[in-house]
């Protein structure tokens, strides 16, 4: 039986909780909200860690249903969109034409990812950008492996079909 440490094995994990809140509650401060309240619910189910088999999985299970609990009660605004990264705003203010056009198409993305089903968001975020396998998401999310693959392909589809309409249209 593993020994788990708050320290070595879930504090490493806040990033992660962190961008599977911010994909639920599209909100920043909120994202951060999720993440403590994560981790203080973990810490107080110390005693139950050997039981637990996936600590990931239990902490990012915990994490979404909070996020979920959050945003109902909120009742989410939709029109709340994530940032750019501070990294980009520390890039030089040189911006060729084509840059213009690749930021307005990320943004188009992000927008469309934005406007998901939640179910349809985490499980991209969980596979595209976690790189977690069906059955983790499945465990995470308490659905069928073959619901995560149904999730991911609509929310690709959707995503393409609405991109392709406002490139067409011109963005």
């Amino acid at each position: 039986m593993k020994t788990i440490s708050f320290r070595n094995d879930i504090l490493p994990l806040k990033n992660v909780l962190y961008r599977l809140a911010l994909r639920i509650t599209l909100s920043h401060e909120d994202a951060e909200d999720v993440v403590q309240d994560t981790l203080m619910k973990v810490w107080s189910k110390r005693n139950e860690w050997p039981q637990i088999e996936n600590i990931e999985a239990y902490a990012l299970t915990t994490a979404r249903n909070i996020a979920l609990d959050k945003t109902k009660r909120a009742e989410a605004n939709l029109t709340t969109h994530i940032t750019t990264p501070q990294a980009a705003l520390l890039e030089p203010a040189v911006h060729t034409e084509e840059r213009i056009i690749e930021q307005d198409r990320l943004q188009l993305v992000r927008n469309l990812i934005d406007q998901l089903p939640e179910k349809q968001r985490s499980c991209m975020q969980l596979r595209d950008v976690e790189e977690k396998s069906y059955r983790e998401i499945a465990q995470i999310l308490n659905i069928s492996e073959e619901q995560v693959k149904v999730n991911i392909f609509r929310a690709r589809q959707t995503i393409k079909q609405k991109f392709k309409e406002a490139d067409e249209y011109g963005l």
